[in-house]
C-alpha cells in the first residue's frame, strides 16, 4: 500500500498535513513451511510439477497481500480477495481530509469528509472495490493514544465518504484511510486533525503485554522473539479465551492497528494465521521506539478491543 509524507502548511487549525508519514502496508509477506508430519518408513515419492509457462499462462495475485500467488483464479486465503491477473503498478492516490464544521473543537459533534482524488488529473474517485466488507476502513487516534476509533465512512453521491465523530480533546488526531480504488492497488494514507481546545500530554508508553479483557473474551499475548527489533519481523500470536462463538469480524479473524508512540507509523495488518483460539500476525516495526497495538476480536456478534504496548529495540548490528 502506499506511503504519505506531507510537507504542505496549514494554519494552526483545522488539517495539517506537515509531519512525515510511514504508513506500512496491510500485510507482511508470510513464509509457508510444508510439514509432512509422522509417516511411515516408506521412501517418499518424488514430487512432480507440471511444467508452468509464463508466456501462455497467467500469475494470479492478491492485490492486498502480493505474496499470496496462484497460476489459477481463485481468492486469497489469507484476506479472501479475489486473485487478479495483472495488477497494476502501486501509485499513490490523493486523500484530503476535513471536518464540517471547521475547524472542530473538543466535544462537538462534526462530521470527517475523506476526499479521494486520481494522481494522474487530480479528478474525484467515486469506484471502489470492497475490501473487508466495506469500501472505507477509518482509523483515529488521539496524540496520547487514548483515543481510538475504527470505523466505517459512507460514500456520499458526490464521491466523499463521511464520518460522524466527536473527538474527547483537543490537539491533534491521527487520521489513517485504508481504501482500494476500482483499477489501481489498495492505499493506506494517513492524514492529521486539530481540534480546538487543550491538548494532552503525549503518550509515555512503556511495555504493557499483560493479558487484557473486553467485551466478552480475554486475550494473552506472546512474542518471538521475545524482543521486537526495528526492521525485522516479529511474530504477535494472541490466544483467545473463552474460544466458543469465537467469529471472524468484517471477513478476517482479527484487525490490528500498530502505532509509534509519536503517531509517525500506522500500519493496518491483518492475521497470517489462525488456529482455533490462537490468531498470529507477523509484523515488521519500522523504527526503535515504543508501539501500541490495537487488535479487534468478534465473539456471538460482539467486538472486542484491547491493546499492547511493546517497546522496538534497536536491530543488532551483525
Amino acid at each position: 500500500m502506499a506511503a504519505a509524507c506531507g510537507q504542505e502548511e496549514a494554519g494552526s487549525l483545522g488539517v495539517l498535513r506537515a509531519l512525515p508519514v510511514i504508513a506500512v502496508a496491510a500485510s507482511v509477506v508470510a513464509v509457508a513451511m510444508h510439514y509432512d508430519g509422522v509417516g511411515s518408513a516408506v521412501s517418499p515419492q518424488p514430487r512432480v510439477a507440471t511444467v508452468f509457462d509464463v508466456r501462455k499462462s497467467a500469475v494470479y495475485v492478491c492485490p492486498m497481500d502480493p505474496d499470496i500467488r496462484s497460476n489459477q483464479p481463485g481468492t486469497c486465503r489469507r484476506c479472501g480477495m479475489a486473485l487478479r491477473a495483472g495488477i497494476p503498478e502501486p501509485v499513490e492516490f490523493h486523500l484530503d481530509v476535513e471536518t464540517v464544521p471547521s475547524p472542530v473543537a473538543a466535544n462537538e459533534t462534526a462530521t470527517i469528509e475523506f476526499h479521494v482524488h486520481d494522481p494522474w488529473k487530480d479528478r474525484p474517485v467515486h469506484d471502489y472495490v470492497t475490501v473487508h466488507e466495506k469500501l472505507f476502513h477509518a482509523f483515529v487516534v488521539s496524540e496520547d493514544l487514548q483515543y481510538f476509533k475504527h470505523d466505517h465512512p459512507v460514500l456520499r453521491g458526490d464521491g466523499v465518504f463521511t464520518l460522524p465523530v466527536s473527538l474527547p480533546t483537543g490537539g491533534m488526531f491521527r487520521v489513517l484511510g485504508d481504501f482500494y480504488p476500482e483499477g489501481a492497488t489498495p492505499q493506506l494514507i494517513a492524514e492529521t486533525l486539530f481540534v480546538r481546545g487543550a491538548s494532552p500530554r503525549p503518550a509515555a508508553l512503556s511495555e504493557d503485554l499483560s493479558t487484557k479483557s473486553d467485551q466478552n473474551m480475554k486475550v494473552a499475548v506472546t512474542l518471538l522473539p521475545e524482543r521486537a527489533t526495528a526492521g525485522n519481523r516479529t511474530q504477535m500470536t494472541f490466544h483467545i479465551d473463552p474460544v466458543d462463538g469465537f467469529e471472524k469480524y468484517l471477513g478476517a479473524w482479527s484487525h490490528m492497528l500498530a502505532a509509534s508512540d509519536d503517531l509517525i507509523d500506522m500500519m493496518h495488518l491483518h492475521p497470517v494465521r489462525a488456529d482455533a483460539g490462537d490468531v498470529r500476525f507477523d509484523v515488521v516495526f519500522p523504527r526503535p521506539r515504543p508501539y501500541r497495538v490495537w487488535v479487534q476480536f468478534q465473539r456471538k456478534g460482539v467486538v472486542n478491543t484491547v491493546h499492547f504496548d511493546v517497546p522496538v529495540d534497536e536491530a543488532p548490528n551483525d
